[in-house]
């Protein structure tokens, strides 16, 4: 006999089968908006300043330390890159923004190709905002954060490298930065190293969430 399955506890079981992150793969890299998927239905973006760690955050996240290119050079990624973890789910690794030694015409067509992606994207389910705890929340990193609410998109901040600090620090830090995102209610900030398996999960979690938003039936019958 199946077992019975309660409308909340199908959708944990749906969840938990569908967001297998080691099975990542790449798919494609797209210079502009027209370029990206058709085909998404949810998809994920991870973005911030070039040496913020963007890269080894999707590794981390998918368990696979070679999906994501670590260049030596920040920067390097200029185009948006896209990597399936279930059918039409992805996760995006947007182009990075701040040390790229690359003419001033070439860091304005990013900027616009970004901002057209955060306001236009209709699969774009959640951002995922990273930033350096030793220097948080730069001038783009909040005009991304404004982009997104624009736009009714929820951002997620990883302050990275959150194992260089002392944890008497690290805190302190995220209380400041959770009190700059007080005005974005749908801003959330974690701390997080590629080191602690504890933050792994969480923002596994977080986007596992935003990924099967999709996915979730508008309503289920109820049974008395």
């Amino acid at each position: 006999m199946l077992p019975f399955f309660t409308p909340d506890a199908r959708l944990t079981l749906k969840v938990q089968t569908l967001m297998k992150f080691s099975h990542a793969s790449f798919t494609l890299s797209a210079a502009r908006l027209a370029g990206c998927p058709s085909d998404s239905l949810a998809e994920v973006a991870f973005a911030g300043r070039s040496n913020a760690g963007k890269s080894s955050a999707i590794n981390a996240l998918t368990g696979q330390s070679k999906l994501a290119r670590i260049s030596k050079t920040p920067g390097r990624t200029q185009l948006i890159n896209f990597f399936s973890v279930a059918d039409n789910h992805y996760l995006v690794d947007l182009p990075g923004y701040g040390f790229a030694k690359v003419p001033l015409k070439v860091k304005n067509q990013w900027q616009h190709e970004l901002e057209q992606y955060l306001r236009k994207r209709q699969a774009l389910s959640g951002l995922v905002l990273l930033s350096d705890i030793r220097h948080p929340i730069k001038e783009f990193d909040r005009t991304m954060i404004a982009w997104a609410t624009q736009s009714e998109l929820p951002v997620h901040v990883l302050l990275t490298k959150a194992d260089k600090l002392k944890r008497g620090a690290a805190n302190i830090t995220l209380l400041k930065v959770r009190q700059e995102l007080e005005p974005f209610p749908d801003a959330t900030v974690q701390l997080f190293s590629i080191q602690q398996q504890q933050a792994i999960e969480e923002l596994r979690r977080k986007v596992s969430d935003w990924l099967t938003v999709a996915d979730e039936p508008a309503g289920l019958p109820t049974t008395d």
